[in-house]
């Protein structure tokens, strides 16, 4: 590798540290508007993405263990973010489902960062934007799997 492609490495390490760092401060600044910890938070993210979920499916997304997984859920039904549900094809499994009202009242926190990325986004090409968006698709991957190890001791 090149010096000045390992330049270009270390200034996107550098750069997503601080991307994360960043997201992480405003989604803890947006769940504790909600009397939630940031992964309660992002959990209720998950639900709200991707819809209702069984609690394995809950696990597999965020890469918690399973344990994890079920304490998190009680906090989110007890705190009213969520509710349990009989699955629909399975009686032995309940689905989690986020309540409606809190994803609307959330909602307004990010408009700001919606509207302001969109304006960056102006700056981009189309072409420019493909690679940006590969790039996040595999930064993700990646982190996914990084979590999980962490989390199942494959470390």
């Amino acid at each position: 590798m090149s010096s000045e492609r390992a330049e270009l490495v270390e200034r996107i390490l550098g750069g997503s540290r601080a991307l994360s760092t960043e997201t992480v401060m405003f989604h803890s600044a947006i769940a504790e508007q909600g009397g939630l910890s940031a992964v309660e938070s992002k959990v209720a993210d998950y639900l709200a993405r991707f819809g209702p979920q069984t609690p394995k499916a809950l696990s597999q997304l965020s890469g918690l263990a399973p344990a994890s997984i079920t304490a998190l859920i009680d906090r989110l039904v007890g705190k009213g973010v969520v509710t349990r549900k009989p699955h629909p094809d399975d009686r032995r499994k309940v689905l989690i489902e986020i309540d409606g009202a809190m994803m609307a009242a959330a909602a307004p926190m990010w408009d700001h960062l919606v509207k302001r990325v969109r304006e960056a986004c102006e700056g981009y090409t189309d072409g420019e934007l493909e690679t940006v968006l590969r790039f996040l698709a595999d930064a993700t991957a990646i982190t996914h799997e990084s979590t999980e190890m962490i989390t199942h001791g494959n470390r």
